[in-house]
């Protein structure tokens, strides 16, 4: 048996699977189908933080800069944001969780920091897949959504809107994370991710 076995195997699976389960946990919170952040918690940082970072190391050595850079950006997002949540509840100490030092607008503005990555990221994403792009899209109205409820614009409305996008998300991250691993294992389409725009 002399099957040629890649050193370094695509390791997007990994990262959107990763992706999908924390915003499919995220997105009940917005969308009011369940209550309280302790739980996701867990999700936030195992998931989406440790799942998209050991996927986005892995593509920095197969020279995947857009993959690398994606994984591990949102990877590091979902560990900024856990922490942000536990400095809330306190996990921290009570002078980190005292209301005098916590100002939501910083939140904001980390929200708006990563419209501008993801806005730019999509474009990038015009060469790879419709599905990704899909991905992306939304990913950037998340942010829009994120953004205008921290800084208490229409909060509950744009809040909701949050939770359907990260629910979207979740759903297309699931299928692509699908198609990569199917597709691989069995040589062939098995799912479909459409063509690059470019």
């Amino acid at each position: 048996m002399n099957e040629k076995v890649d050193k370094n195997p695509d390791p997007s699976a990994l990262g959107l699977f990763g992706l999908a389960m924390v915003t499919l946990v995220a997105s009940t919170q917005k969308l009011g189908i369940t209550e309280g952040l302790t739980l996701v918690l867990p999700w936030a940082i195992f998931l989406g933080s440790f799942a998209q970072l050991i996927a986005g190391i892995l593509d920095y050595k197969k020279n995947n800069v857009f993959g690398a850079t994606a994984f591990c950006a949102f990877g590091l997002f979902w560990l900024a944001v856990a922490f942000t949540w536990m400095s809330y509840m306190g996990a921290f100490g009570e002078v980190l969780a005292a209301g005098a030092n916590l100002d939501m607008r910083q939140f904001g503005f980390a929200f708006i920091g990563y419209f501008i990555f993801s806005f730019y990221m999509t474009i990038g994403s015009l060469k790879t897949n419709k599905v990704l792009f899909a991905i992306f899209f939304f990913i950037v109205l998340l942010f829009t959504f994120l953004s205008l409820q921290t800084f208490g614009i229409a909060a509950s409305t744009t809040g909701f809107l949050a939770g359907l996008s990260e629910l979207a998300i979740a759903i297309l991250s699931f299928y692509l994370s699908a198609a990569n691993v199917l597709n691989i294992h069995y040589g062939k389409q098995v799912l479909p991710v459409g063509k690059p725009f470019l």
